[in-house]
């Protein structure tokens, strides 16, 4: 297992690193570097964006593998379709710090809702294949974890419909994660 959450943690350490080479140095006169460096707001809210979403999923998948002490090769590939979506983040993310605008923000969404449903699949496969969970798991964790991430799925699913009239908007209604995430948590599941 140590193997298997190093290399997990190693990816998500490397795609979050990614993420600010899409900042670029300004090629301008340096008695401009303030104005410059202002003007690269668009860049700096992208890296932020990417690097919550992120280290969410990092997150989530280490809150998931608290509980996971086992695994076979079918969890091996459910956990290696997720880093892979994770390791291409920084691509939409480039996108909407350059763009941003309904095409970036639809694609960002809907790669955000693909990785919400591997991380899905992971914890799905895992709770339900004996010897991978532990077996002190309570039923509470086993359905947040599980409900978790359909509900991220869902949210970035509507963004993508707001997204056609508003790519700030559905932006925006990303943070309506907080809320859901907070609520999963108390709630009686």
């Amino acid at each position: 297992m140590d193997r298997f959450i190093f290399f997990s943690d190693a990816l998500f350490a490397f795609a979050i690193t990614l993420l600010v080479l899409n900042i670029q140095l300004p090629a301008g006169p340096k008695a401009d570097l303030s104005k410059q460096l202002l003007a690269l707001w668009p860049e700096y809210s992208a890296y932020l964006i990417g690097f919550l979403s992120i280290g969410t999923f990092w997150i989530s998948h280490h809150r998931k593998f608290r509980y996971i002490v086992g695994y076979d090769t079918n969890l091996i590939w459910l956990n290696l379709l997720l880093l892979m979506v994770i390791a291409f983040m920084p691509f939409p993310t480039s996108l909407i710090s350059e763009l941003g605008n309904s095409t970036a923000t639809i694609f960002y969404a809907s790669i955000m809702a693909i990785a919400s449903m591997c991380s899905f699949f992971v914890w799905l496969y895992a709770q339900s294949k004996p010897g991978i969970l532990d077996p002190n798991t309570s039923k509470h964790t086993i359905n947040t974890e599980l409900y978790r991430p359909l509900a991220f799925a869902g949210i970035f699913i509507i963004s993508i419909g707001i997204a056609f009239l508003n790519a700030t908007a559905a932006m925006l209604f990303w943070l309506t994660m907080i809320p859901v995430s907070h609520l999963l948590d108390s709630s009686n599941i």
